[in-house]
């Protein structure tokens, strides 16, 4: 209850029509974008790692 009406500042009559699993869902943090192949590739180019010299 205290992470439903604190945190997320449901209001009761809310929070108590929410489902565990949407509970859940809103209290998950957000989803981080994944880094494929090609990304990577793109944040070597723009931040090579320095050579020694």
């Amino acid at each position: 209850m205290h992470a439903g009406l604190g945190r997320l500042r449901l209001f009761p009559d809310a929070f108590w029509r929410m489902t565990p699993r949407e509970l859940a869902a809103a209290l998950a943090p957000p989803a981080l974008p994944t880094l494929d192949r090609a990304g990577l590739a793109a944040l070597m180019r723009r931040y090579p790692d320095r050579q020694r010299p």
